[in-house]
């Protein structure tokens, strides 16, 4: 079974040079071990972290400050710090598992009263204390939430809704906005974990929307591979051998998109295997057609014979491309090409 720190690696190329703002959850710090991940992760940018005031005024004052300061290029909050991130309007931003609803969240599971923070902060200070009056404010600091788009023309509400997007934990027990969110912003998916992410969730379902991310700031042409839903499942319905590890990597350096040839995409079985099996690389990646021979990119990886095809034909079970560990020795060599 591997272990959780297996998970991370650095990408020095990812975010280069540029100024990621991460906004902590309710009694947590700057020094959580998201921080740490994002610091690992990327190890070429700029991450600040401050530590959130208790008192939501205060914490609001400190980040509309820093985004004036710092103009972050990208802004991740987490459940409380998800309802501030959302908040921050004109900037590129993720929000994870956001508490919309922070003040209802407090009190149904018990965190009024002597709390203590979760990590260590800088001031020292290891425990607060909630009580009503600090519960309304919370409520009222939530809600605030969305007020930044009734201001918006119709032009700028467009760009504004593109530049969000939200991670919802499938498994989340304690925050469960997905609903609101998707009201609002249409950015919006599921991801396999709980509302505190691990190494695994973290590196599964956010470095890969980072990367999306950064790749439409720097207008980022990667290389196009295409695959067939049939290399990816086997008799079973489940993964084939190694093609979860292949698709790790080769999102890292091409942009993925996977085939299916359902007619009806919403209630289709791959595309519910694609949910389950790929999650979120699959999200808005997936393409529906009869018409392999058209789709115009890089590679194609199929088991099919799809005669002559616009993009390379990798063909998936022939005595080249046996397995998916014949495909990632291919890509290797390749370097991202």
């Amino acid at each position: 079974m591997e272990q959780q720190n297996q998970y991370v690696k650095q990408f020095p190329e990812l975010m280069k040079g540029k100024t990621v703002m991460y906004v902590h959850g309710f009694g947590s710090s700057g020094q959580s071990g998201t921080v740490t991940r994002l610091r690992t992760i990327l190890p070429n940018a700029k991450v600040i972290a401050p530590d959130l005031p208790v008192h939501p005024e205060e914490a609001q004052a400190l980040l509309k400050e820093l985004c004036e300061t710092e103009k972050p290029d990208l802004i991740l909050g987490t459940s409380m710090g998800g309802m501030y991130t959302e908040q921050l309007y004109g900037f590129d931003r993720i929000c994870m598992n956001p508490a919309l609803c922070i003040a209802d969240t407090m009190q149904s599971h018990g965190l009024t009263g002597t709390q203590t923070f979760q990590n260590p902060r800088l001031d020292g200070v290891q425990q607060f204390y909630v009580d009503k009056a600090m519960v309304k404010e919370y409520r009222l600091a939530s809600e605030q939430r969305f007020s930044g788009l009734e201001a918006l023309s119709d032009e700028e509400l467009e760009k504004e809704k593109r530049r969000v997007y939200g991670l919802f934990g499938d498994k989340d027990d304690i925050v469960d906005t997905f609903d609101l969110f998707r009201e609002h912003y249409p950015l919006a998916t599921h991801f396999h974990g709980e509302h505190r992410m691990d190494d695994r969730s973290f590196m599964h379902s956010v470095v890969p929307v980072i990367r999306w991310i950064d790749d439409q700031q720097e207008n980022r042409q990667r290389p196009i591979i295409y695959i067939g839903i049939e290399t990816l499942c086997d008799a079973y319905n489940k993964p084939t051998s190694s093609s979860q590890k292949a698709v790790r990597m080769l999102i890292e350096n091409y942009q993925v998109f996977f085939v299916c040839e359902d007619d009806y995409p919403t209630e289709n079985r791959y595309g519910q295997w694609l949910e389950e099996y790929i999650n979120v690389p699959a999200w808005r990646h997936t393409i529906y057609t009869q018409r392999r021979d058209l789709l115009y990119g890089d590679y194609l990886i199929s088991k099919k014979k799809e005669g002559d095809t616009m993009a390379t034909l990798l063909e998936f079970g022939s005595d080249t491309f046996k397995t998916w560990e014949d495909i990632i020795e291919y890509f290797s060599r390749l370097g991202g090409q």
